[in-house]
């Protein structure tokens, strides 16, 4: 090694070093960036809905009191459902809630390509009750959310990112500096009855919805 350093000169040496180095540093931020993209793009997507139905109704324990089961199905970003959940409720007045974030109005207008669509994270489905609330898990706090990891990729950056996301969403002081208008949690909910679709939606510059429509009498069981 000496000789060879002797060779091409100490300078040149360091300034090899310096270039590799360097390159080596460019490509991990290469990477880095592109997985941080994909991972914008799965949250801001705006073909990211749900989707539930009433699957069962039953008498309850109470008379005139009926358990009412939904399947609910998130969409990915590239509109690929991802694995049903069921919760069965004590009644049919469900909500689902979820963490919105909209971005500045100057943002949203102009199209921007990380930050002109308002993002959402479910977190739970609930039903209130006279006792406090029924209560399903869909995402935790500081976990990745269903449908948001990028494929094929086992990343601490990842990761580290989402970690960061949870803090920094509820975070004012960063929000601000960031291009976010505000975060907020939403819980809309309906009446869920046998027969009907409701699909969850969010618009680009506002919340979550939920729509509600006949299920085509091709898909109804005989």
């Amino acid at each position: 090694m000496l000789k060879i350093i002797r060779r091409i000169g100490l300078e040149t040496f360091v300034l090899a070093l310096a270039i590799i180095f360097v390159l080596f540093y460019i490509n991990k931020s290469v990477k880095e960036h592109r997985l941080l993209e994909e991972i914008i793009k799965r949250l801001s997507a705006e073909s990211r809905v749900a989707e539930a139905v009433v699957v069962d109704v039953k008498q309850g324990a109470v008379k005139n009191k009926y358990n009412t089961t939904i399947k609910f199905i998130e969409y990915s970003s590239d509109n690929h459902p991802l694995p049903p959940l069921y919760f069965t409720f004590s009644g049919n007045l469900i909500q689902f809630q979820a963490l919105v974030i909209r971005f500045d109005d100057f943002l949203v207008k102009s199209g921007n390509p990380l930050k002109g669509k308002s993002a959402y994270i479910f977190m739970k489905a609930f039903m209130l009750t006279d006792q406090g609330a029924e209560v399903f898990p869909i995402n935790k706090k500081f976990e990745i959310p269903s449908g948001y990891e990028v494929e094929g990729v086992k990343n601490p950056f990842e990761r580290k990112l989402w970690r960061r996301f949870w803090e920094y969403a509820l975070n004012p002081a960063f929000a601000q500096r960031t291009g976010i208008k505000n975060a907020q949690i939403e819980a809309p909910g309906t009446k869920f009855i046998p027969g009907m679709l409701y699909t969850i939606k969010i618009e680009h510059d506002g919340g979550l919805r939920i729509d509600a429509s006949k299920i085509p009498e091709i898909l109804k069981k005989k």
